[in-house]
């Protein structure tokens, strides 16, 4: 096999999905807040206080939407998922699988487990998220084989 031509560290993200989310979470934490002030005289200072908190917990929820990627470099590989960030050495990963149907990309582990790589997914586009799955496990081969 022959070796990758891959410039490391590359790392792989649904860009589209970050592009959209990031600026939503602002826009909510402004809504939310501007809608705090402009409430009725009658609600109280906690009520104002519990929108402003609303409108951050939903952008909390945005930009955790927005983590997942996947990034490699000579050593290993990190996987970024929604809440879990882990990192593996290129010889803990046994094969890439990403199936059709499947949302995302998975990880074989040596250990008999799986882990999911949300940041190669096919919501931002299946040709893009299967090349992506093909660079990754060119990759955990040409590293196998090392």
């Amino acid at each position: 096999m022959s070796t990758p031509s891959v410039q490391f560290p590359v790392t792989w993200a649904p860009r589209r999905t970050r592009a959209v989310l990031l600026p939503v979470c602002v826009l909510m934490v402004v809504l939310f807040s501007v809608m705090a002030v402009l409430l009725p005289e009658n609600w109280q200072l906690n009520d104002r206080i519990m929108m402003t908190a609303s409108g951050v917990l939903f952008a909390a929820v945005g930009l955790m939407l927005a983590r997942p990627k996947v990034s490699a470099d000579a050593e290993g590989v990190t996987v970024v998922n929604f809440v879990r960030r882990r990192r593996l050495a290129w010889a803990e990963i046994v094969r890439v699988n990403f199936r059709q149907g499947d949302p995302w990309a998975t990880l074989d582990l040596a250990d008999g487990t799986s882990l999911a790589a949300v940041g190669i997914q096919s919501g931002v586009g299946k040709d893009q998220a299967i090349a992506d799955a093909r660079a990754l496990r060119d990759l955990v081969e040409h590293h196998a084989q090392a």
